[in-house]
């Protein structure tokens, strides 16, 4: 895996889960993380101290997404918090991974759940890319976590799905438009993973066992699964690879 000393990467929705293990994982690859949470500034700190403890580099930000003008704030706590920590300003490495999901069947779903979705889901990462760029040193690269729903019929998460494809697209087309800069967009869509997210399906032995099953290994995916993928597509290894979807989901639905 390339090395990541002298890189600055952001990772969005970092306080836990799959977010927590790649900004763990591209820290211990040199980098230094901005560890962005929404809400759980708690969570945020101990994802910090993790990193600290295991000889990495991190420091905290928070910005609630999904609101007018959060990208703007993300990156003016990122740009204040990069200068404190006595780093050279710029970016390396975007990983645009919170999310938020309302459960709900086509006649479940409300005009505000789908709004609140799209908003976080598909046009925060857009403007969080945008304003991303703008910082982005030539040969970065920007990491979209999709999901596996992008590519199977899952009727009962239709407002969810309808978001992680917007990503998708974004994904493509974003590839051509920043190619020129050496830059590298890719996408990396999880099948289920064991996380705060998955927790009340496997809280009985016949919920995991379910879950496993979709998979051709038979178990459930760690963050970790995740995370390594994201550390391939962060090092210069994925130099010749944009404009990708990368199913990371254990081979679900062969």
């Amino acid at each position: 895996m390339g090395d990541l000393k002298g890189k600055t990467a952001l990772v969005t929705g970092s306080s836990r889960g799959i977010g927590r293990a790649i900004a763990q994982r591209l820290a211990q690859d040199g980098a230094l993380v901005a560890v962005h949470y929404g809400s759980n500034d708690l969570a945020a700190k101990e994802t910090a101290e993790s990193i600290g403890r295991a000889g990495g580099q991190a420091f905290i930000i928070g910005a609630e997404l999904g609101i007018p003008g959060d990208a703007e704030a993300l990156f003016a706590a990122f740009d204040a918090e990069l200068a404190a920590y006595g780093a050279e300003p710029g970016l390396d490495i975007l990983v645009n991974n919170a999310a938020l999901n309302f459960p709900g069947h086509m006649d479940d779903v409300t005009p505000e759940e789908f709004d609140r979705t799209i908003a976080v889901n598909t046009k925060a990462p857009f403007f969080i890319a945008q304003h991303g760029l703008r910082r982005m040193r030539d040969g970065g690269r920007i990491i979209n976590i999709s999901s596996a729903v992008t590519s199977t019929a899952l009727p009962s998460q239709i407002a969810y799905s309808v978001s992680k494809g917007g990503m998708d697209t974004l994904t493509l087309t974003l590839a051509k438009d920043v190619g020129e800069r050496g830059i590298t967009v890719n996408t990396i869509a999880p099948g289920w993973v064991e996380t705060e997210v998955t927790a009340a399906r496997r809280a009985t032995p016949e919920g995991r066992a379910a879950l496993a099953a979709y998979s051709v290994f038979n178990r459930i995916g760690q963050p970790a699964d995740i995370a390594d993928v994201a550390a391939f597509l962060a090092s210069d290894d994925s130099r010749w690879i944009t404009g990708q979807r990368f199913d990371v989901t254990g081979g679900s639905m062969l």
